[in-house]
């Protein structure tokens, strides 16, 4: 049975400025055929056939959108990759953003393993689920800032050292791993079995199986290293140079606070709340300063649309001039914006007065579009959908000044 795929509508426009359209949408057909590609790589049974699904989107005739990334003025970075079929967006994101942060301070250009730090971020999972007898979250997604905190313990690997790929394995394909550790966990609550060394080794022999195993020492680029001789020669990082920046209403800004999205399952409380004006505004002035962050958000919009390679917010949704920290807080409480997906911003332009951002996405549908691996996000989008932002501390000191200016 044929999946079915979101057709767009027919828009009418006011005027030329977008905040004054009349923007409409209807039901298409829903299709993700990279995704379908990856589970079809991925998946070793034949995989039930899916219901007839349609979804409501945004009808993009009429609109001034930009149609490549050669349009976007971008910071350097390495070109996308896929995360496949896993939930590990927040380090491919984060290890991009590093990656040209790395650029930026060192003139070095290297590709760094993503799955060396989600190998001990799932053993730092297993630690505390056991710590805190079940009371924590157990699943694949984790915060940007997570990379930060394994790689100041473990350090990190290029990537042709560990990929975290099978001989012949074309995508991480994660879901029969989780299911296994998932299962084992769920075990160990059941029968209130809290051995910390037998639950780190035994989730040690699951990854070891599907993922492989972390190196101790390699040699890159003619010369042997271990993760942490890598990272402090190479990579230069230290963990202290990066700050989490977000802003939501509900926890009162100029303050450090935990940032409650369930994938923050550590309840880490360093997250500085700003005012949404201030939010948007670092991220403006980062960007133009050669800065790139990972950012931190909802792509569950009708106004994301993949095939266009676009996420923009329609006038049926809010008009433009009602966005605001009161439009963002009335979404996030009600469940309709969540932390579902960490991209890189790496690029900006300007169009029709306002700007698009451009992003660098390991999801599957990023590779829908005629640009394999990017998005271009209206400043609406990340206006009132994109929750947090990491960035190296040098592109934020105006409002990290004014941060600790208003805290005191």
């Amino acid at each position: 049975m044929k999946k079915y795929l979101l057709v767009l509508g027919t828009s009418i426009l006011l005027s030329s400025s977008l905040s004054a359209q009349h923007h409409k949408g209807k039901m298409i057909e829903y299709n993700n055929p990279y995704w379908d590609s990856i589970k079809e790589s991925v998946t070793t049974s034949q995989n039930p056939k899916a219901d007839v699904k349609k979804e409501f989107k945004v009808d993009l005739e009429g609109w001034n959108l930009p149609k490549s990334s050669s349009e976007f003025k971008s910071q350097w970075h390495n070109s996308p990759i896929s995360q496949g079929w896993s939930g590990m967006c927040w380090c491919f994101s984060t290890t991009s953003m590093l990656e040209s942060d790395i650029k930026r301070r060192t003139g070095t250009e290297v590709k760094i393993s993503e799955l060396h730090t989600v190998y001990y971020e799932y053993l730092q999972k297993v630690e505390e689920f056991v710590r805190t007898r079940g009371n924590s979250t157990l699943g694949e997604g984790s915060q940007g800032n997570a990379v930060l905190r394994v790689w100041d313990k473990y350090g990190c690997v290029p990537a042709e050292a560990f990929t975290g790929l099978q001989s012949g394995q074309e995508f991480h394909g994660h879901n029969l791993m989780f299911e296994e550790i998932e299962k084992f966990m769920k075990s160990l609550k059941a029968n209130n079995a809290w051995d910390p060394d037998f639950a780190v080794k035994t989730v040690k022999a699951i990854l070891d199986h599907y993922i492989g195993t972390p190196p101790t020492e390699f040699t890159y680029k003619g010369k042997k290293y271990t993760p942490i001789s890598f990272r402090d020669e190479v990579t230069k990082f230290n963990k202290n140079d990066y700050v989490d920046i977000m802003s939501l209403l509900q926890q009162g800004y100029w303050d450090e606070v935990v940032y409650p999205a369930a994938d923050n399952w550590w309840n880490c409380d360093k997250y500085k709340n700003v005012p949404l004006d201030d939010f948007m505004t670092a991220i403006k002035k980062a960007i133009r300063s050669g800065y790139t962050m990972m950012i931190g958000g909802d792509v569950s919009s009708t106004g994301y649309y993949s095939f266009a390679d676009v996420a923009v917010i329609p006038s049926y949704d809010i008009p433009s001039e009602y966005i605001d920290e009161n439009a963002r807080q009335l979404r996030w409480s009600n469940g309709t914006t969540g932390d579902d997906h960490a991209i890189h911003l790496v690029g900006y332009t300007e169009k029709d007065g306002v700007t698009w951002f451009l992003i660098k996405d390991s999801g599957s549908g990023a590779r829908n579009g005629a640009n394999k691996g990017y998005y271009f996000y209206h400043e609406d989008y990340v206006k009132l959908k994109m929750m947090n932002f990491l960035i190296h501390k040098d592109a934020v000191k105006e409002l990290l000044e004014k941060f600790d200016k208003n805290k005191s």
